[in-house]
């Protein structure tokens, strides 16, 4: 009786291929991996300056303090400057007034104003100023920039010089404050039904 005899070169054979193989395998799954990796990363990346982004407009935004009519002419029975008072939000980090745009609106028009400087559809350079209230180190006077929750500045927005004229009784105005940070305070200004004697109103 004969008996087979086994190839071992073959069997060699067929134990590399496995091998390779299964080396392709292992060298395929890695660089699968730190792609996914890399990729979960920048995503991550991506979501967390998102995030802070959406917060920074909600929370770096302007509070209103109080807002005022001056400066009244009896004779067209108008207001012509209004001021407005404002402190940082709760929550807020530092907010630059001298970098905060102003969206005023009015029967008049649309008119975006910057602080001290000529402003983008605003006629004769119209811009709104900066004064301080209540400024503990300066940082007002100095660099316009509200950095404690106790500062206090106001914002002077000449009506008269907006319009044709100022803003007349009964009249109203929206102003949105957009601070650097893209957070957005609108405030929605009513003059009185009647001026008539006095030199100053709540709006």
């Amino acid at each position: 009786m004969f008996r087979k005899l086994r190839n071992d070169d073959d069997r060699g054979q067929v134990g590399i291929g496995t091998l390779i193989v299964f080396i392709a395998m292992v060298l395929v799954a890695a660089i699968a991996a730190g792609v996914l990796i890399n990729t979960a990363g920048f995503l991550q990346s991506s979501a967390e300056e998102t995030g802070q982004q959406s917060s920074d407009q909600v929370t770096n935004r302007l509070e209103v303090v109080s807002t005022v009519g001056t400066d009244i002419d009896n004779t067209n029975k108008e207001v012509d400057t209004v001021e407005i008072t404002v402190k940082k939000a709760p929550g807020a980090a530092n907010i630059d007034l001298g970098s905060t745009i102003a969206q005023w609106v009015d029967s008049s028009g649309s008119y975006d104003l910057v602080q001290g400087a000529s402003a983008n559809g605003a006629p004769n350079g119209t811009a709104y100023s900066v004064s301080t209230v209540q400024d503990d180190d300066s940082s007002i006077t100095d660099s316009q920039v509200l950095n404690d929750p106790s500062d206090r500045a106001t914002l002077t927005f000449s009506a008269v010089d907006l319009g044709s004229s100022g803003l007349g009784e009964g009249a109203t105005a929206t102003i949105q404050l957009n601070t650097q940070s893209g957070g957005t305070t609108t405030v929605r200004l009513v003059v009185p039904e009647t001026l008539s004697g006095n030199s100053a109103v709540t709006l």
